[in-house]
């Protein structure tokens, strides 16, 4: 399915607000309710809409410190990819987790309340799980900017 203006369109106001009535996308998008419904609809079968989900303010929640932390394994630990991989899907402190080409084979994105926190989570959890040869953690001082919202351009239009 290719995707045209309106379904872009409805794209951005969902990511931007998921809890959007489809009423009121259908106003914004100058529609009519059920061809709008039908296209989120579709939009859903797709898997260009995920889910739904209510974004957090983690520092309400006393999670103050954001760590980028890349991690290397050794060459034994590579043959064990998949355990490692599971490991971190269990951590939840871990909020991301992308396989790097480059010096580092993991960099992940760690939110926990302060500094100390981070430290138990480094010496109790991340640098006991096997085959982890370096670990390098930077920890964010402030947020210049951050949303989960992606640029849905029109693949013909310049940028």
């Amino acid at each position: 399915m290719s995707l045209d203006a309106t379904d872009r369109r409805i794209l951005e106001l969902l990511q931007g607000d998921a809890s959007l009535a489809v009423a009121d996308i259908a106003e914004r998008i100058n529609l009519s309710q059920p061809p709008c419904w039908r296209r989120i609809k579709k939009l859903e079968e797709q898997g260009y809409i995920e889910r739904r989900v209510a974004m957090l303010n983690r520092r309400k929640l006393g999670l103050n410190v954001v760590v980028y932390t890349e991690v290397k394994l050794s060459a034994n630990g590579r043959q064990a990819l998949g355990d490692f991989e599971a490991k971190i899907r269990s951590f939840p402190e871990v909020t991301e987790c992308y396989v790097m080409l480059g010096r580092s084979d993991f960099l992940l994105r760690i939110v926990t309340e302060d500094v100390e926190s981070y430290e138990y989570f480094f010496r109790h959890h991340l640098s006991q799980l096997p085959g982890v040869q370096d670990i390098t953690s930077s920890v964010a001082l402030s947020e210049v900017k951050y949303t989960t919202e992606l640029p849905i351009r029109d693949p013909g239009a310049p940028q």
